[in-house]
């Protein structure tokens, strides 16, 4: 599905009230599911994948399945915001640091004035925090969950406890709530067109650089199968 119709099929689900779990997926979440396969199964278990990386749409149609278009998540959690300020949704934000995370709800106040941002709390929590984290977010009844948490504690705790909380849209958001924040600026268009946008994430964040040693790896393996498939 392309933008507007990923907007519309969760406006449905909002509507429905049927708990889902979106993953806004890259490449290296793809190769983590390659190598674990409880990360593999809880991917395949997700109600919607969208393509996030620009590594995933290049891939796509690479091996001849393109997708419509790029949906990235940041980008979904904006055009979810400005909806849902007019339909009355109510959000809640996990993640991040305390700072990080009340400065990003301050900036969808701003940017959404009417939106019902119902509460936030940082991402810095253990298993043993887990019930009373989810007692709190079911009380405030959101219709939208958005999570920013490490890439082995985002997607699989959601997975884990998507029935339990009761939200129609949980969805995993990265480092969106760092770019919300100011902490982090989003990568210019041009690195946008260029599909760079990983590259100017790391100029901010060179520590993440044994991350993007990843992704010259997956395009290899996405090269490797075509041409696999390909062979008599």
């Amino acid at each position: 599905m392309n933008m507007s119709q990923t907007l519309e099929y969760l406006t449905k689900v909002i509507q429905e009230r049927r708990p889902h779990q979106v993953i806004t997926a890259n490449p290296i979440m793809i190769m983590a599911a390659l190598q674990d396969p409880a990360y593999m199964r809880m991917m395949k278990q997700a109600e919607l994948i969208v393509p996030d990386g620009a590594g995933v749409v290049w891939a796509a149609g690479y091996v001849g399945n393109p997708v419509q278009e790029r949906v990235a998540g940041y980008d979904l959690l904006h055009e979810l915001m400005k909806t849902g300020q007019h339909r009355g949704w109510r959000v809640y934000l996990v993640g991040a640091s305390s700072e990080v995370i009340e400065a990003a709800a301050d900036r969808l106040n701003q940017l959404y004035p009417e939106l019902k941002l119902v509460g936030f709390r940082d991402g810095f929590f253990g298993e043993k925090e887990d019930s009373d984290v989810i007692r709190a977010i079911r009380e405030t009844e959101p219709d939208i969950l958005l999570v920013g948490r490490s890439a082995a504690t985002q997607e699989p705790w959601i997975a884990q406890h998507k029935e339990e909380l009761g939200v129609p849209v949980v969805m995993g958001i990265g480092g969106s709530f760092d770019v919300l924040s100011g902490k982090l600026k989003r990568a210019p268009s041009l690195f946008q067109k260029l599909r760079l946008e990983w590259f100017y994430r790391l100029l901010q964040e060179p520590w993440r650089y044994k991350r993007m040693l990843v992704l010259p790896k997956f395009a290899m393996k996405v090269i490797r199968e075509k041409e696999n498939v390909q062979k008599p």
